[in-house]
């Protein structure tokens, strides 16, 4: 399982009122930023798909988008998206630990990804953390091969929960 929703089924279902543009955009940006953000053993799959569907039964008016109650909802999906690719790995195959890998101060979000997928599917980072062996060498070697353009390794602090074991 990683990134690109490998072996997964989503459905979510919804009694909103919302337009089929808003819903989607809404699915995009959460899959995106949960089910798209996950590996346990790097492998993908050709069979996967999210789904959100929307009944239009509610009482309540149609959600437009750029509302409060449009970003309540939105919200509201990133969290039930969140919570189920965590499940997601807890329940990998061989999945001992979950490691939530937080990159701050990138140029841009594309390359704090790239930095957390190159730590993420680290065969030596993934052996210290099932050793419970902070082995903050291996981190920073994934961070240096992770081919982010201009990142000096010298400014790098790492964090293990709120345990500062590298400081720049």
């Amino acid at each position: 399982i990683q990134p690109n929703m490998a072996t997964m089924l989503g459905f979510i279902a919804t009694d909103a009122r919302i337009s089929q543009a808003n819903l989607q955009e809404c699915l995009t940006e959460t899959v995106e930023q949960s089910f798209n953000r996950i590996t346990v053993d790097g492998d993908t799959s050709t069979n996967d798909a999210c789904v959100l569907m929307a009944s239009g039964k509610s009482s309540l008016p149609e959600l437009i988008a750029g509302s409060d109650v449009m970003l309540q909802f939105q919200l509201a999906i990133q969290e039930a998206c969140k919570y189920l690719a965590e499940a997601i790995i807890r329940d990998g195959e061989g999945a001992t630990k979950l490691i939530k890998i937080k990159v701050q101060q990138a140029v841009s979000d594309a390359e704090a990804v790239e930095v957390a997928k190159t730590i993420a599917h680290s065969p030596l980072v993934k052996t210290a953390f099932f050793a419970s062996d902070p082995n903050w060498g291996r981190i920073l070697a994934a961070v240096g091969r992770s081919g982010v353009d201009g990142l000096d390794v010298n400014k790098i602090s790492i964090y293990l929960g709120d345990v500062c074991i590298v400081d720049k």
